[in-house]
């Protein structure tokens, strides 16, 4: 596996990886992450077309997963130590 690209974003950290003829996004926030797996064939312009599918529509629903995200842990936290 090996990262290709980076692109800046205020909020995140986003990689595009390359392994096995799929990109990868990996998206990090904190201590959180999300990923995506896109084969290599269902593009047209390679990490190009990543690119495009990387939208501020798209990276808005992240952003709203993240924030889902660190309430479930910090919920299932809670549980655990009360």
């Amino acid at each position: 596996m090996r990262i290709i690209a980076e692109l800046p974003h205020p909020e995140f950290k986003i990689s595009i990886l390359n392994m096995n003829n799929k990109f990868i996004v990996k998206v990090e926030q904190g201590s959180l992450e999300q990923s995506y797996k896109i084969p290599e064939m269902d593009l047209t312009d390679g990490v190009n077309s990543v690119f495009e599918i990387l939208d501020e529509e798209f990276l808005k629903t992240v952003a709203s997963r993240f924030s889902d995200m660190r309430k479930d842990f910090k919920d299932a936290y809670f549980r655990y130590n009360y």
